[in-house]
């Protein structure tokens, strides 16, 4: 029988030792690069949230205010009463965003500050200046074509054919409610100069184009266009109603000069406008509207429309079927009564 003898190797009680001792160190060292970069992030965000003076909004990281929820809620409400948009909450990040280069500008500290100017500047410019940024201008030519199909093929021969009858009436009235930076009155001009021919001269045919956003205005009334915006519409127009401007396109002025631009605010309870139109555009407007101002809204076009007239909205939009005095005709276009 053989007999097992324990013996303890000293080689291999120092490795097993030196391994465990290793093992500790380590563990020693992960568990206080927790704690200092944990009290690291602590401290950063205590002192976003409190500021650096600890009286002005929330900094970040730029050093430009952050909106805190109360100052969101004012200028929420301020651009509903004033435009009728409806900034939701998830929209605050996007306004705060689009509103730091008005503070910078400015040199407010704080969303409250520049609240204060909004409300108490009475030139409106500041006002107009908000309305630059929280809006959406990106649109391009000949955008949702077959509205502008629809307005050749029935709309335009509608209208000639009751105003022959009327006395040879020559006068066309066509709103472009939302006008942004003048694609659409123009592409409705030029549908018209299609339309008519060499008897365009015989009608008074121009649109009246108006937008809340002077920034717009400014753009339509320049009439030069980057490639990306007229590639949408047909070769035929680009050839007889633009020419180059460098690498951009430039509206002719022959198209230009039929395109009356205003600044008008649609949340006008009162349109000052004395005769009735025979087609309004109000098109991706009133997505950002909430039901109860887009239904006012409409409403008010439906008194400025002529019998029989037309209304086109965006094909994002709609007004319901019923819930108005409009007739729907297809999607995104509607008519007014012929007897009223």
């Amino acid at each position: 029988m053989a007999v097992v003898t324990k013996t303890r190797n000293p080689v291999i009680y120092i490795i097993l030792n030196g391994s465990i001792f290793i093992c500790i160190c380590i563990a020693i060292l992960l568990i206080a690069d927790f704690v200092f970069f944990t009290s690291l992030r602590e401290i950063k965000n205590d002192t976003v949230e409190k500021g650096s003076t600890g009286n002005m909004s929330p900094s970040i990281d730029s050093g430009m205010p952050h909106i805190t929820d109360q100052e969101f809620q004012a200028i929420r409400d301020l651009v509903y009463d004033r435009f009728g948009i409806n900034l939701t909450e998830e929209k605050k990040v996007m306004v705060a965003g689009r509103l730091q280069k008005i503070l910078r500008k400015y040199g407010f500290k704080t969303f409250h500050e520049y609240y204060l100017y909004l409300v108490e500047d009475q030139t409106n410019q500041t006002i107009g200046e908000l309305a630059n940024q929280i809006t959406t201008n990106h649109t391009f030519f000949y955008r949702e074509a077959e509205h502008f199909r629809f307005f050749m093929g029935t709309i335009l021969p509608e209208i000639t054919a009751k105003k022959k009858r009327r006395d040879d009436d020559r006068d066309l009235r066509i709103w472009c409610a939302a006008a942004s930076s003048g694609e659409e009155p123009y592409d409705i001009i030029m549908c018209m100069m299609e339309y008519f021919g060499k008897d365009y001269a015989a009608w008074d045919a121009g649109v009246l184009a108006t937008d809340i956003s002077e920034k717009s205005m400014s753009m339509a009334n320049a009439g030069v266009y980057e490639p990306c915006r007229v590639q949408t519409l047909p070769d035929l127009y680009k050839e007889k109603y633009f020419h180059r401007a460098g690498e951009n396109w430039a509206i002719n002025e022959d198209v230009k000069k039929e395109v009356t631009l205003r600044y008008f605010n649609l949340m006008n309870k009162h349109l000052p406008f004395q005769k009735p139109f025979d087609c309004i555009w109000c098109r991706n407007v009133m997505i950002y509207f909430d039901h109860k101002t887009k239904l006012e809204l409409v409403d008010r076009l439906y008194e400025k429309t002529s019998p029989g007239g037309y209304l086109l909205i965006g094909h994002s939009e709609s007004l319901g079927r019923g819930k108005t005095r409009w007739d729907y005709v297809r999607p995104a276009i509607y008519k007014k009564h012929l007897k009223e």
